[in-house]
């Protein structure tokens, strides 16, 4: 009877390891990829690109652009809202980054020389 019992155990235990990769597989499964700008990619009069949408954390922005032309950089309010690079900002250059979004507001600039005056900045709220 022992045997038996041991039996059901190990089926028990490996029951919940597949739930709990079914679970796990169905987080990642909700997440979104979006590109940015749409076909247009990022570049001039993107601000406005986020309206509509809604984000959640673990999404994923993809910015495909020219890297001799642009780049993205992460930045907080101020950055955005001045249209400048703080200390320690993430700078992307690939031309082609994703980057996964964080909840709460995400904010991404060009801070190539009036690139980001010429709206090419993006406020998302990840919720």
């Amino acid at each position: 009877m022992a045997q038996g019992r041991g039996s059901a155990r190990r089926s028990a235990v490996g029951a919940v390891a597949v739930l709990l990769c079914l679970l796990v597989h169905c987080e990642i499964a909700h997440a979104a990829v979006y590109n940015v700008g749409d076909n247009g990619g990022w570049t001039f009069n993107v601000v406005n690109w986020p309206k509509g949408k809604r984000f959640r954390a673990g999404d994923v922005l993809v910015f495909k652009y020219d890297s001799t032309s642009h780049n993205v950089v992460s930045v907080n309010s101020n950055g955005y809202n001045g249209c400048t690079t703080p200390r320690g900002a993430k700078v992307y250059k690939t031309g082609n980054d994703r980057i996964t979004l964080a909840k709460g507001q995400n904010f991404f600039i060009c801070n190539f020389v009036g690139h980001c005056q010429g709206g090419m900045k993006i406020a998302v709220t990840a919720a």
